[in-house]
């Protein structure tokens, strides 16, 4: 699998991030969904990393800077043809290196707190997420979890 920084020009990540904002909003009330479209993953603040093997897209993770030391994982989706294979891992193992190389001290995110979202919450919480309050611009939803990791 190789894991690089994506541009977000090619028509297999903007199909991908478009299928992620219809499956939040079909999992989600509107005023909870928080997924961003791909041309918002596009602002400086956001670096996006695509994961790719012999030509196919498998997923996307996306690191945003709130300030400084403190950052927020966006966008995680793995492509329905390779779910279950470690993709969501191995991609959210590259973004907490990659923010630790930038000296980010804290890592938060807010995903669903329905059951659809509960692997996803897993996910987080095997890679030592823990549960917290709402963090930047975020305010208390009950469709939302929110997680934070000091890095």
């Amino acid at each position: 699998m190789e894991i690089r920084i994506d541009d977000l020009t090619g028509k297999e990540i903007i199909a991908l991030i478009s299928e992620h904002v219809q499956s939040m909003l079909e999992q989600s009330p509107p005023e909870s969904v928080h997924a961003l479209k791909w041309e918002e993953l596009r602002a400086p603040e956001i670096t996006l990393w695509s994961a790719w093997e012999q030509g196919e897209l498998l997923g996307c993770g996306a690191l945003k800077a709130l300030d400084e030391y403190h950052g927020e994982i966006k966008s995680m989706r793995t492509s329905a043809r390779h779910l279950r294979k470690g993709v969501a891992s191995k991609l959210l193992a590259h973004i907490m290196e990659e923010a630790k190389r930038q000296g980010y001290r804290r890592l938060s995110l807010e995903t669903g707190s329905m059951e659809s979202f509960k692997a996803a919450r897993t996910l987080y919480e095997q890679f030592g997420f823990e549960y917290c309050r709402p963090f930047a611009k975020y305010t208390d939803d009950p469709n939302s979890g929110f997680m934070t990791k000091s890095l």
